[in-house]
């Protein structure tokens, strides 16, 4: 199972399939609440993800699909586009250091 110290993020890349606007708005959110901590937010498709990406946040239905893209990264899914715990759970990693596991 992958993992990363949240202080070792760089990069989140918010992946998405229909592009419905919802996952640039998570990634519009992300990118405000990690300014200032040298991390870059991203939005791409899910079958676009970088294969240098270490971090991807994506609808659980994409989970899979991302985790195949970049076998490496650590997947966070989530189920609503708006408040869903895993925005602060990985919020919270980056800035306190904590681990990220898929």
């Amino acid at each position: 199972m992958p993992s990363i110290n949240g202080s070792d993020v760089k990069q989140v890349v918010v992946a998405c399939d229909a592009g419905m606007g919802s996952s640039v708005m998570v990634a519009s959110t992300l990118r405000s609440k990690l300014s200032g901590l040298g991390v870059d937010v991203i939005h791409t498709p899910v079958d676009e993800i970088p294969a240098d990406a270490s971090v991807v946040l994506c609808h659980q239905g994409l989970a899979a699909r991302a985790q195949s893209a970049v076998p490496g990264a650590v997947v966070v899914p989530f189920t609503i586009f708006m408040g869903d715990p895993a925005f602060a759970k990985v919020e919270t990693a980056i800035k306190t250091g904590q681990t990220l596991e898929s």
